[in-house]
């Protein structure tokens, strides 16, 4: 839509009509009549985190840098790719956490 002229059609339609027109109760009555939006359901969202969490944790569970950083945290020894493994846990879930917060602002 192009804002920059709804002001201008704003300013003619309200020259061009005096004000609400009767209607002996038709809007209200066909508002009565509509039916209420329904909530949309949460259990998508939280399968699709549950399975999303799963094909990951499956992903990484193969991979030799996890088995690494697994065994030298461990261990209490900090490898290269022990830290690698865990920043780039930590940025994945920083990531994650500004998506949501984004999209909690539009809805």
């Amino acid at each position: 839509m192009n804002s920059i002229h709804d002001d201008d059609i704003d300013a003619l339609l309200r020259q061009s009509f005096d004000g609400p027109i009767a209607d002996d109760g038709f809007c209200d009555r066909v508002m009565q009549q509509l039916s209420r939006r329904r909530r949309p359901s949460a259990w998508p969202l939280a399968a699709g985190v549950l399975v999303g969490a799963a094909m990951c944790s499956l992903s990484l569970f193969t991979s030799p840098l996890w088995r690494a950083a697994w065994h030298g945290w461990l261990v209490g020894e900090w490898s290269n790719s022990s830290i690698i493994m865990l920043s780039i846990m930590a940025g994945m879930s920083l990531l994650a956490l500004a998506w949501t917060l984004a999209e909690a602002d539009d809805h």
